[in-house]
């Protein structure tokens, strides 16, 4: 959440000459300045690691006032459907200057640098002993809080340590994954944040105790590095007035601009997928819009109707397909503080609609494979996905893709059949939710 971070204030340092930070970051909002981790003391003796506005990578830290490190990547770094695997090591015994601090993304070094700045050899960061350390914030900022999900957060306190302590190439897919750090000495001041106790998200699993209390509203999701989950897709939101916020299950329209589409980051060639949409706040509408549905996902466009370009279900029960009407019952309607589940069939190139866990639109009852819409004309080689439209102002949806919330509130009572996934009402037998591991495993 845009609110939350989590804090500590350290004890004194086991070696303020060698450091290491891992952490697992998804990212919901781009193309905006947000810190992953930060120590200080003052604001003239400070250390903090943060994406930056143009969606690079930067470290900097500054002593008694003057700078003493920066790395600023010439990459940039906007996928906001995966985890990223971050590490910052720190090591100013090395004699080679560049050697002092690396950075590594999923496990490869990065080496292009906008700007560099080295320590001394030897150099003391002393302000990380008595520190504050905050996670998902920059401790000298209000306004630089992470907007993602955030994994397996560590710091290793008097070693600079390799990637591989963190992270692993599997042997299969050659893809970089998650790694249960073994054998590491954490030193005074290192922490493991596993966010595996729901009731206790600042728990630190390394031994040390080193506990952070939790701030802002911030909550454990399901989506992970061995399992990512569906989300809206920010890089495809475009409009300035078209709001993803939540860790991206919430569209939210700001302004009287008209229609806004939002699709989500994952999508499917085959298999049986199912999502709900919660509709929290119509808007000044007349019935006909907002929607929710079904698309291409080469097919997406933000600024349309989604019954234009994919299957809609409008407030009023009517059901657009590419522009046309396909059914026009008006017996199934839905309005603010409804939920819409979608099952999407692809391999039988069907859709099913229904309200508040009611009956299926059309006649339809997707674990048998009857009634539903048609929609093998949007099936035409492209991976089909979710979506939802807002349009004009305050209209917001809040949508569940298995993570058990609409936005910050948890479902009032989980249907049968999720497969580890937490819906509000009864999943389709031979339905799942849309993530890596039912791609993976059903797609």
């Amino acid at each position: 959440m845009a609110n939350s971070y989590l804090n500590r204030t350290s004890g004194t340092a086991s070696l303020n000459t060698k450091m290491t930070f891992s952490v697992w970051a998804k990212r919901s909002l781009i193309s905006s300045s947000v810190a992953l981790f930060s120590f200080s003391t003052d604001g003239s003796n400070e250390l903090y690691f943060r994406f930056m506005d143009n969606d690079t990578l930067q470290v900097y830290s500054q002593k008694s006032g003057t700078k003493i490190i920066e790395r600023k990547t010439n990459r940039v770094f906007r996928d906001a459907s995966a985890f990223y695997h971050l590490v910052l090591q720190i090591d100013t015994t090395q004699s080679t200057a560049s050697d002092r601090v690396k950075f590594y993304v999923n496990g490869v070094q990065e080496t292009s640098f906008s700007a560099e700045t080295n320590p001394s050899q030897n150099e003391a960061i002393t302000y990380v002993s008595s520190a504050t350390f905050e996670i998902g914030r920059k401790t000298t900022s209000t306004n630089l809080n992470f907007d993602g999900y955030l994994s397996h957060v560590a710091f290793v306190d008097g070693q600079a340590l390799a990637p591989t302590v963190f992270g692993e190439t599997d042997s299969t897919s050659g893809i970089w994954k998650f790694k249960s750090p073994s054998g590491v000495t954490w030193g005074t001041n290192g922490f493991h944040l596993k966010f595996e106790n729901s009731g206790n998200l600042g728990l630190d699993s390394s031994g040390n105790s080193n506990t952070f209390t939790v701030n802002g509203n911030g909550r454990q999701a399901l989506d992970t590095p061995t399992n990512v989950s569906a989300t809206y897709n920010s890089i495809t939101r475009l409009g300035d007035y078209n709001i993803l916020s939540n860790g991206n299950t919430t569209q939210k329209e700001t302004s009287s601009v008209g229609q806004r589409q939002a699709m989500c980051t994952l999508g499917g060639f085959t298999g049986k997928w199912y999502a709900e949409f919660k509709m929290i706040n119509l808007g000044p509408q007349d019935g006909s819009s907002p929607y929710c549905g079904v698309l291409s996902m080469n097919n997406y466009v933000y600024n349309t109707y989604l019954g234009n370009n994919g299957i809609a279900m409008h407030p009023n029960g009517n059901v657009y397909k590419s522009a046309s009407v396909v059914d026009s019952q008006t017996s199934i309607t839905y309005t603010t503080n409804s939920i819409v589940s979608i099952a999407l069939d692809i391999t039988n190139n069907k859709c099913h609609f229904r309200v508040n866990g009611g009956t299926w639109l059309a006649s339809g009852n997707p674990a048998n494979n009857t009634g539903g819409y048609d929609i093998s004309s949007l099936n035409t080689g492209d991976a089909l996905t979710f979506a939802s439209s807002v349009y004009n102002n305050n209209c917001q949806w809040d949508a569940n893709f298995g993570n058990g919330y609409f936005g910050t509130t948890a479902i009032t009572s989980a249907g049968s059949n999720g497969n580890g996934s937490l819906f509000e009402y009864d999943v389709p037998s031979g339905y799942y939710a849309l993530n890596t591991k039912n791609i993976n495993t059903y797609g």
